[in-house]
């Protein structure tokens, strides 16, 4: 068995009652691997063939990366953070020998070429960055998804420059890049700044101004290289709004012992910065490969937070019926604890009815008197009608009568 190495994650869980079974964790990770190991020979013996259009990781490495697979009582994080967090592993995952690595800088990508080909530079890290290219370029030459596939394929890792926006990568790569475990990796090639210069420069006297022209500042070819190491020597994962977190800590080809050290120095840093009530807010540790069951190396007693927030049958039924009770009250009580915003909404509202009802009010009046005019009008001229008419007839009596009294006369 290899010697353990000394790391914080030791040290810390000590501190705590809670902590990992080193027992229950090798053994985890010894039956995990040989069931790796026993499912690439037997795939290898079926002889079956590559899928061209197939995006499965394992198609493009043959090491299968092994998952930490956290779950928490409460969500992790209150919001989602797409940009990645660091954690230092003991035994590298990504440092390999024949790995290439493909470098994305900030324009232009000139500066950072003569960097990494620096004599204080170092060689064998050097031979591995066969590429560096800028956002720009990156944007105007892959843009298909084709394009984008090929650029996946040609490199094994991909280190972005820590000014770059994790939203503008994105956007840039797409999920060719992101659905996978080609996630490029943030590495910081700026120099630090001294205490004394950012406290001075914090002060509004003090803040020089910028000059756009200027080229941007990068760091020494020691610094940058010792980054880039540093960047390959850790695993990385994103902050989310959920209870479920996956997270790389290793490959198959680690052995039991380096996987298990791992897992400690990785849970040891979740559990002291990032889980909301450090153990107390674990549920849940296992481990799986990419088409493996997962397998359990801590559980916790308690499935919830907060013991008291999880009720007996005879409570549950309790509060169930106060709320039932708290639906019947009277109707005056509950007109009474009508909101302020609800009553004035009714105010307003009654206010309207009665406008449009004294509008109405006042134009039905304005029609009845309308039409009274018109029966005035009307009546007057049946009025003089009537009286012509009676004057015809008086006239035709008389015409009439004297008509009989000649027809009399002459008989």
């Amino acid at each position: 068995m290899a010697p353990q190495a000394p790391s914080m994650a030791v040290s810390k869980s000590l501190e705590s009652p809670y902590q990992l079974d080193k027992a229950q964790t090798l053994k985890a990770s010894s039956a995990l691997l040989k069931h790796i190991h026993k499912s690439a020979i037997e795939k290898e013996a079926s002889g079956r063939k590559k899928s061209l259009l197939s995006d499965d990781p394992q198609d493009l490495s043959s090491a299968q990366p092994v998952h930490l697979i956290l779950t928490t009582k409460k969500h992790i994080a209150p919001k989602l953070n797409i940009k990645p967090r660091k954690l230092l592993l003991p035994n590298s995952i990504y440092a390999l020998p024949g790995q290439s690595i493909c470098l994305i800088t900030p324009s232009p990508q000139r500066t950072f070429k003569d960097l990494i080909a620096h004599p204080d530079f170092s060689p064998e890290l050097s031979k591995r960055i066969t590429r560096v290219i800028d956002v720009d370029k990156l944007k105007k030459k892959y843009r298909s998804f084709e394009s984008k596939r090929q650029l996946r394929d040609s490199h094994d890792i991909f280190l972005v420059d820590d000014r770059i926006s994790a939203g503008t990568l994105i956007h840039t790569l797409g999920k060719t890049f992101y659905n996978g475990i080609k996630v490029p990796f943030t590495v910081r090639l700026t120099p630090y700044e001294d205490k004394k210069e950012k406290k001075n420069a914090a002060l509004p006297s003090a803040k020089p101004k910028k000059d756009s022209s200027a080229p941007r500042a990068i760091t020494t070819p020691q610094t940058a290289a010792a980054e880039i190491t540093r960047t390959l020597s850790a695993t990385f994962f994103t902050l989310k709004p959920t209870v479920t977190t996956s997270i790389c800590i290793g490959r198959s080809s680690h052995s039991p012992d380096q996987l298990r050290e791992n897992i400690e120095a990785v849970v040891a840093v979740l559990t002291d910065k990032y889980i909301p009530r450090k153990w107390r807010g674990v549920k849940a540790m296992h481990i799986k490969g990419m088409h493996t069951m997962a397998l359990p190396i801590w559980l916790a007693d308690e499935l919830w937070d907060d013991a008291g927030m999880v009720l007996e049958d005879q409570e549950a039924a309790e509060a169930k019926a106060k709320a039932t009770q708290k639906d019947k009250r009277p109707k005056r009580l509950l007109e009474d604890a009508t909101p302020v915003a609800e009553i004035t909404a009714n105010e307003n509202s009654h206010e309207g009815k009665k406008r449009k009802k004294e509008d109405g009010e006042s134009k039905q009046g304005s029609q009845k008197k309308k039409q009274k005019v018109q029966d005035e009008g009307f009546n007057k001229e049946m009025k003089e009608r009537r009286q012509r008419l009676r004057e015809q007839k008086n006239k035709l009596k008389e015409g009439l009568a004297s008509v009989q009294t000649s027809v009399a006369t002459a008989a």
